[in-house]
């Protein structure tokens, strides 16, 4: 009843229209997103029809022996229109599992998609994944979340900070220096981590321009000299800080609680305001002055998920 196929070049024009018509899909599922850096993974992306009608996608990699959803974007997930029911979902993870095992792919990491950017209830993966794939949670990061209405005031650290924006004379503005950012950004990382952006300079400017209604740059100026910004991932449902960055000065002078201060005003039509995850490397383990910041904006947690299941145990489970 349920074909599984392998994604080709060809399927990009239906892939796109069913992210645009999906319940639980932002811009990272488009393939112009997913694809800047297909130099960097295989892919091995899945779609999944019945009866010729497409049901479900399922964004993926593949390294060695192992399926990621996916290791290029910040969440992965199968991806559902608001046709899908719970038998049925189950039903396209036994396919999407067959499939793998008879490619001999022995293992699948699923990073499962925060119910925040859910545009209606969608959790029926969550139950799969233990019910079907007998999945089990590999890590958890932390976020940070909120309404943008109705969200809890600032704490005083973060008043503070605004009381020095405000004797500084910052000016805080939507601009398209994502170069000038970029560098504010990559030098701030070395620094502090020795560390580069995880994309390059002309990934983000590429990235910018194809998709100029979901990415937003807002920067603070001290006498007209860039100080800090706030890179902004704008999907349906959520408001996502993809990079935040400041000078040693614009630190020094509450620049990135003055853009808050602002971006938080902003008459936004999505529900939530996501300030993105507050953990160090692979271990998860919480970076206590980054998630002080954010819970000082009046944030909350999200997690982000990793689901973990062995495809050989499944068959032995009749699966």
């Amino acid at each position: 009843m349920i074909e599984v196929r392998r994604y080709t070049e060809g399927d990009a024009q239906a892939w796109n229209a069913f992210v645009e018509r999906a319940r639980n899909a932002t811009f990272l599922f488009d393939r112009r997103y997913m694809d800047y850096h297909s130099d960097r993974f295989a892919d091995h992306s899945l779609l999944v029809y019945r009866r010729g009608r497409l049901l479900a996608l399922f964004p993926a990699n593949s390294s060695g022996r192992v399926v990621y959803s996916h290791q290029g974007l910040t969440y992965g997930g199968l991806v559902t229109d608001q046709q899908a029911t719970t038998a049925l979902v189950q039903d396209i993870f036994r396919a999407i599992n067959d499939y793998y095992r008879k490619e001999r792919f022995e293992r699948v990491v699923y990073k499962a998609l925060p119910w925040i950017y859910h545009d209606y209830p969608s959790e029926e993966a969550l139950y799969a994944l233990t019910s079907v794939c007998q999945a089990h949670l590999k890590s958890r990061a932390v976020g940070t979340a909120m309404p943008l209405h109705g969200h809890l005031p600032f704490t005083e650290a973060r008043k503070s900070g605004l009381r020095k924006a405000r004797r500084a004379g910052l000016q805080v503005a939507q601009c398209n220096d994502i170069e000038t950012f970029w560098h504010i950004l990559d030098d701030n990382l070395w620094r502090s981590h020795g560390a580069h952006p995880v994309h390059t300079l002309e990934e983000l400017c590429l990235l910018a321009q194809r998709f100029p209604q979901n990415i937003a740059l807002y920067m603070a100026t001290l006498d007209n000299v860039p100080v800090g910004g706030v890179l902004l991932y704008l999907s349906r449902q959520v408001v996502h800080t993809q990079y935040i960055s400041a000078t040693e000065q614009g630190k020094r002078v509450g620049a990135i609680d003055a853009i808050f201060e602002h971006l938080l005003s902003e008459d936004y039509a999505q529900r939530f305001f996501d300030f993105g995850t507050s953990v160090i490397g692979s271990t998860c383990e919480l970076n206590e002055p980054l998630i002080f910041q954010k819970e000082g904006f009046g944030g909350r947690a999200v997690c982000y998920d990793v689901y973990e299941w062995e495809l050989w145990k499944l068959r032995n489970l009749g699966n």
